[in-house]
């Protein structure tokens, strides 16, 4: 029961931290467009990577075939797996889905996204 409040208590942290780091950056660095713009790449991909290790059993179960690539290595973006998939064929249905979305707003970006120089742990 304790790591479940634990956990609570982290996300509304994390959610209150974020905001009162973005103006500690933005106090050091000053309101800069390439400070906000880095300030948010950096973040989104270290959620990426959060969310392909902490939902892998999710994501193996909905992204992908059976045999595709595995999600779950904490340093490996959620793309970066959808890539290699699509690249192999072995995304589901849903997986296409999610890729299409992702290619609309980046053109190719599950592909672009494929980092060669991770592979699955186990």
């Amino acid at each position: 029961m304790i790591w479940i409040l634990l956990t609570l208590i982290a996300y509304i942290l994390f959610n209150i931290l974020f905001i009162v780091n973005f103006f500690a950056v933005i106090y050091k660095y000053g309101f800069k467009c390439s400070v906000i713009i880095g300030f948010f790449k950096q973040t989104a991909i270290d959620l990426d990577r959060y969310g392909n290790h902490n939902y892998r059993t999710l994501f193996n179960i909905a992204l992908k075939k059976e045999n595709g690539y595995k999600f779950g290595n904490v340093n490996e973006t959620i793309s970066s797996v959808l890539g290699k998939n699509k690249r192999d064929s072995t995304l589901s249905k849903i997986g296409i889905i999610v890729c299409t979305i992702l290619d609309f707003l980046d053109e190719n970006h599950c592909i672009k996204s494929i980092n060669n120089n991770i592979y699955n742990y186990e």
